[in-house]
């Protein structure tokens, strides 16, 4: 296969029209050529490593054809790589997912934990029967191969009991859905966690005598999951927090739940009853419940509310979500790189999705 005649954007080397050739699953060669016109824009598959379902689909009981179906779903938004994302829940159905989930390949990365290890203060839309203290003793049991990120919050007992042995099995910890001050996130920062779930959602806000989760956030040198639907965030918080971080610490995602691309109506999160309405997903008490975006969309957005350039783009919608799961071969348009690529056309609409080498939408 080769893409003759695009604008290329990788969000190391910039943006440069040329030429694209791909064998089997990667990419056997980048030719810089100066082209006076192009047609379409070449940046590397999108990464949502923050999500709960989508068409009717719902992680905690979703089979692994549905699973399959997630995936190839997800094609149709340009998301070439992703991780289901659990919700506060027992032990049991937290080792269903894990099995039901593994081995379908496809473009699922991993499993990402949402609680159950969070403050009942800040649960936002999670089930609070669930929620409790992590033991070294559950963990042993559901952290397995699979599970690539875990979002936690850092005042919960044990917490800094366990970091290090979820960090012995390469499971990437987020903080989230925390009461925490300053305090507690600059401990947590100085021994080794450097994301932040969801920004600024389920954070406490920023005061001027108290910088709170919010502040902490952007005062430290984390790394900020935002969902950008013009819902959970304004837009000017979304470009204020990119003046603040720049692109290379923000990571694009949904937290979309079964509701997304569907139409309004009431479905389930988490054993939860949660509302749609005008797109937005909501319990009986106002509180936002995960979200409707598609992940397309969010990059449109954030394109709209930052004015940032392709090559940030291709970096908050792709790089860093995949460099801070230390996955190395993908998220480039380079060679030797896996072929997982997004084509685009100059208002940034979906024309193509390219997965491992194979045109999949």
């Amino acid at each position: 296969m080769k893409l003759e005649k695009v604008l290329i954007v990788d969000p190391i080397k910039g943006e440069f029209t040329g030429d694209v050739e791909i064998e089997g699953k990667k990419i056997t060669k980048v030719s810089v050529k100066d082209y006076y016109s192009y047609d379409n824009i070449v940046m590397p598959g999108f990464v949502d490593v923050h999500t709960h379902g989508q068409k009717g689909i719902n992680v905690m009981d979703a089979s692994s054809e549905d699973f399959k179906k997630w995936a190839e779903n997800n094609f149709s938004y340009g998301v070439t790589s992703f991780i289901p994302s659990t919700v506060s829940a027992s032990k049991d159905q937290i080792l269903k997912v894990l099995e039901n989930s593994k081995d379908v390949g496809l473009s699922i990365e991993g499993i990402h934990l949402e609680g159950p290890f969070i403050s009942l203060e800040k649960k936002g839309a999670q089930n609070p029967q669930y929620i409790r203290k992590p033991t070294i003793e559950e963990l042993e049991e559901i952290i397995t191969e699979q599970v690539k990120l875990i979002t936690m919050a850092p005042e919960v007992e044990n917490f800094f009991d366990v970091i290090d042995y979820l960090k012995e099995k390469n499971v990437v910890i987020s903080l989230g859905h925390t009461n925490a001050d300053f305090n507690l996130f600059k401990k947590a920062f100085q021994s080794g966690i450097n994301r932040i779930t969801h920004f600024s959602n389920a954070l406490t806000p920023l005061h001027h005598r108290n910088i709170g989760g919010t502040g902490s956030a952007l005062y430290l040198d984390f790394h900020l999951e935002m969902i950008c639907d013009g819902i959970h965030l304004s837009r000017e918080f979304v470009d204020l927090t990119y003046q603040i971080k720049g692109s290379d610490k923000i990571i694009l995602i949904t937290d979309s739940f079964e509701g997304a691309a569907l139409e309004d109506g009431h479905y389930k999160l988490g054993g939860l009853d949660v509302t749609v309405k005008d797109a937005k997903a909501f319990l009986a008490d106002g509180t936002i419940a995960s979200s409707t975006l598609v992940f397309n969309e969010g990059v449109k957005n954030f394109k709209k509310f930052t004015n940032c350039s392709l090559q940030e783009l291709a970096k908050v919608s792709s790089y860093n979500a995949l460099r801070n799961l230390n996955i190395l071969n993908k998220g480039r348009i380079e060679t030797g790189y896996v072929a997982n690529l997004v084509i685009l056309d100059k208002n940034l609409d979906l024309v193509q999705t390219i997965f491992e080498g194979r045109r999949v939408f």
